[in-house]
C-alpha cells in the first residue's frame, strides 16, 4: 500500500499539490488524470524517491520492487534483446556469469550459474523478452539490432519492455502509448490487465484508461481525489459532484441572503435584537460552500476550405516506397546515396546500404486510394507496415515508384506528421511562424485566430523554446488550420495532447468539411473522426469491413499467429477518385466450433457484461457514496472481481474461435 499523509510537493516556486491524504491499495490499476502541469510526473518522481515532499509523507514499503520507464534515451551496441533482458538485473547476472564461467571452462562456477539460472527462471528469460518485444512491434530481425540504430520512438518503446520486463510489485507508467501503434497499445492493455502488481499509469487515451485501470487519481487545483472506476466512471462521479456541490453553493447563498436580509433590518430595534443576534451567528457558522469553478472549456477549428472540389486526390496501381540514387550525396545529407528518402518515424526494414547501387525499396504495392470531400479514413496496421509511406505518397513528399499520383489543381494539404512538430524554429514566436506563411497578413489577424488555438494575449509573442510538447503540437496544428486546407493527412496528431485538446481536436475534425486520413494510438479519437477504416499490411492497403472493436477482437483472436496474416483482396480507385474495393477483408469463424459451447460461452460474456454495466451504473449513482463510503469499496471488489470473470470468459470465447 502507497499511503500520503498531509502530503505536499514543489517543484521549484510553485506548490503542485498540497493536503494530499489518501491511500492506493496493493493490486489497484490506477489510471492519474489531470492537465499538464498539475503534477503527475513530478507525483511518479516522489513515489520513485527523487524528489522529497515538500511537507508531510509519502510511505512506500521499503520491500517494494518500483518499475518505470527510463526517460533517457540509450544509444547502445547492445541488441534490442539483450537491452530488454537487461530490465531484469537479477537474470541478466545470471546470464553473464554463465557466459563468463564458459569461457574461462570453469565447470564449477557453469554449474553455479546454471543453479541460479534455476532460481530467477532464467532459461525462458530470453523469450520473455522476445514476446515483449514482439508484442511492441518489433520483428525478429529487429531485435538482433543494435539499440544505438533505432529512432527516437522505437528507443522510447525499448524503455517501455525493458521496465516490462523488470520484476516489479509496483509500475509507473508515464505515457506509454506515446508511440504506439495502435496495435502495440491492443497488446500493452492485455498485458497490463494480467500484470499482478499494482500500477499507476499516466495516460492522455481515455479508451485505454476505460479499458486498464480500476481507480482514478484526478489532479487538480493543488489537490488530489481518487476515485473508483474508470475514467468514464470518473468523469460521471465528478459531474455529479460538481452538480451537487453548485445546488449546495446556491442554496447556502440563499440563506445567505436572508439571514443578512434579517440582520440589518432588525439588528438596531431592541424587540429583535435577541433574533437578529441568533441569525449573526447562524450566519457565522455557514459552511462556507465554493461555488464551481468551470475549467475553461478548450474549443479550436479548421476553416472552411477556400475550395472543396470532389476528386481532390488518388493513387493508381502505386508502388509506394522509397527511391535510392547511387549518386553523391545533396543538400548536406552526407554521402548516403540517398536522393528521395524523407526521414521515417520508423527504420526502414532493410534500408540500402551506399555502395549496394540499390535503387529503390517498395514497402507498398498496386495501392489503390482516392479521396473525394467529406471521406474519413482511419489508417490501421502495425508501426512498420507502411502507413506512414502511404501518407507521405499521398502528401507528394514521396514519389510513386511506378503507378500514378492524381492531385486535383485546387488540393491544398494539410500534413501533420512527427517532424512537424521538430521542424518548428527554436527561439521565435507563434506570431513569426504564422508570418512566415502569410507576410502581408495584419498582426491582429494573427492574434485573433491565435486566441482560438487557445495561446491568448502574449502568448502569441512568446519563444516555442519555452512552450510544453503539448504547446507545440497544438501549434503546429494551428499553422496548419491557418493555411485552410481541404485534405487533412494526419500522422499520430495526439502525441503529447492532454484528454480536453484531444476532445477539441476531435470536435474540430468532425467539423471538417474536406476530406480526413488519420492515423492514430487514439481510439477515442479515431473511432469518432473516422466513417471507414483501411488495412495496411504485407504490401497491401485494402478496407478493413468493421468498426475497431472488431478490430481490436480480429487481432486477439490471432495471437498465436504473426501479425502480418492477412486475408486476399484486392483495392482499386474508381474513375473521379472513389474508393472501391475487391474482396473486403473480414473476419470469420472457424468451420469446426461447437456451437453449443460457442453459444454457452458468448451467454456467459453477455452476462457478465451486463453485471458488470450495473456495477459501473452504481458507481456512479451519488447515493453509493452516502454511508461513508462503504457501499463504494464494495462495489469496486465486486468490479474486479467480474472484470477478472469477464477476462477468463473473453479467452475462453477466443479460444473457440480459433478452434480448428
Amino acid at each position: 500500500m502507497i499511503a500520503f499523509k498531509n502530503f505536499a510537493l514543489r517543484r521549484g516556486e510553485r506548490l503542485l499539490l498540497s493536503d494530499v491524504d489518501l491511500a492506493l491499495h496493493a493490486g489497484w490499476r490506477v489510471g492519474v488524470v489531470g492537465r499538464n502541469g498539475t503534477g503527475k510526473s513530478s507525483l511518479f518522481a516522489a513515489i520513485r524517491g527523487e524528489v522529497e515532499a515538500d511537507r508531510g509523507d509519502i510511505d512506500v514499503p521499503n520491500r517494494v520492487r518500483i518499475a518505470s520507464i527510463a526517460q533517457e534515451m540509450p544509444s547502445l551496441p547492445d541488441a534490442a534483446l539483450n537491452f530488454v533482458i537487461g530490465g531484469d538485473a537479477a537474470l541478466a547476472a545470471a546470464l553473464k556469469a554463465e557466459a563468463d564461467a564458459l569461457a574461462a571452462e570453469d565447470w564449477e562456477a557453469v554449474a553455479n550459474a546454471h543453479h541460479r539460472l534455476e532460481e530467477v527462471n532464467g532459461y525462458d528469460g530470453a523469450a520473455r523478452a522476445g514476446k515483449l518485444l514482439h508484442g511492441l512491434g518489433f520483428s525478429a530481425d529487429q531485435q538482433q539490432r543494435a539499440v544505438a540504430t533505432f529512432s527516437g520512438g522505437w528507443r522510447v518503446r525499448l524503455n517501455l519492455a525493458r521496465a516490462l520486463m523488470t520484476p516489479s510489485d509496483l509500475l509507473l507508467l508515464d505515457e506509454p502509448t506515446n508511440h504506439l501503434d495502435l496495435d502495440a497499445v491492443l497488446w500493452l492493455e492485455q498485458w497490463l490487465l494480467k500484470y499482478p502488481g499494482t500500477l499507476l499509469l499516466i495516460s492522455h487515451d481515455r479508451e485505454f484508461l476505460d479499458n486498464v485501470s480500476t481507480h482514478t487519481l484526478h489532479l487538480q487545483g493543488g489537490g488530489a481525489k481518487l476515485y473508483v472506476g474508470d475514467y468514464t466512471a470518473f468523469e460521471r462521479q465528478r459531474a455529479e459532484q460538481l452538480r451537487q456541490q453548485q445546488i449546495a453553493h446556491d442554496k447556502e447563498q440563499a440563506e445567505r441572503a436572508h439571514l443578512q436580509s434579517f440582520i440589518d433590518r432588525f439588528k438596531a430595534k431592541a424587540s429583535k435584537a435577541k433574533q437578529a443576534q441568533s441569525r449573526m451567528k447562524r450566519l457565522a457558522k455557514l459552511a462556507g460552500t465554493e461555488a464551481v469553478r468551470a475549467e475553461r472549456e478548450m474549443r479550436i477549428e479548421f476553416p472552411a476550405p477556400l475550395r472543396l472540389p470532389h476528386a481532390l486526390l488518388r493513387l493508381n496501381h502505386a508502388d509506394c516506397g522509397y527511391a535510392f540514387e547511387p549518386s553523391p550525396s545533396r543538400g548536406g545529407q552526407g554521402g548516403d546515396g540517398v536522393a528521395r528518402r524523407v526521414g521515417e518515424t520508423h527504420p526502414l526494414p532493410n534500408p540500402p546500404l551506399e555502395g549496394e547501387g540499390a535503387k529503390s525499396t517498395t514497402i507498398l504495392t498496386n495501392v489503390g486510394f482516392g479521396l473525394e470531400a467529406g471521406d474519413r479514413i482511419g489508417l490501421l496496421g502495425a508501426n512498420g507496415a507502411g502507413k506512414s509511406t502511404l501518407v507521405k505518397t499521398l502528401v507528394g513528399e514521396l514519389e510513386p515508384i511506378a503507378g500514378e499520383r492524381y492531385a486535383h489543381p485546387d488540393l491544398r494539404i494539410g500534413y501533420f506528421a512527427q517532424h512537424t512538430v521538430e521542424a518548428l524554429r527554436a527561439g521565435t514566436s507563434p506570431i513569426d511562424h504564422l508570418r512566415e506563411l502569410s507576410p502581408d497578413a495584419s498582426t491582429q489577424a494573427f492574434r485573433d485566430f491565435l486566441g482560438k488555438w487557445n495561446f491568448p494575449g502574449d502568448r502569441a509573442f512568446e519563444s516555442i523554446d519555452g512552450f510544453s510538447g503539448g504547446e507545440r503540437a497544438r501549434l503546429a496544428l494551428a499553422l496548419i488550420a491557418w493555411k485552410q486546407p481541404n485534405v487533412l493527412l494526419l500522422d499520430e496528431p495526439t502525441n503529447h495532447l492532454d484528454l480536453d485538446m484531444r476532445e477539441a481536436l476531435a470536435e474540430a475534425l468532425s467539423d471538417f468539411d474536406g476530406a480526413i486520413v488519420l492515423v492514430s494510438h487514439d481510439r477515442h479519437l479515431i473511432g469518432l473522426v473516422s466513417d471507414t477504416f483501411w488495412r495496411v499490411h504485407d504490401g497491401v492497403v485494402e478496407p478493413f469491413d468493421g468498426d475497431l472493436d472488431e478490430y481490436a477482437a480480429w487481432l486477439r483472436s490471432r495471437s498465436g499467429e504473426s501479425r502480418s496474416s492477412s486475408n486476399a483482396g484486392a483495392t482499386s480507385a474508381k474513375p473521379g477518385g472513389a474508393i472501391s474495393a475487391g474482396t473486403p477483408a473480414k473476419t470469420t469463424r472457424p468451420a469446426k466450433v461447437n456451437p453449443h459451447k460457442l453459444a454457452q460461452a458468448e451467454s456467459r460474456v453477455e452476462a457478465l457484461a451486463a453485471q458488470l454495466a450495473e456495477v459501473e451504473s452504481s458507481l456512479a449513482d451519488p447515493g453509493a457514496y452516502a454511508d461513508g463510503g462503504k457501499r463504494v469499496a464494495e462495489l469496486g471488489v465486486r468490479q474486479a472481481e467480474l472484470r477478472a470473470q469477464m477476462e477468463a470468459a473473453e479467452a475462453e470465447l477466443l479460444a473457440l474461435y480459433d478452434a480448428a
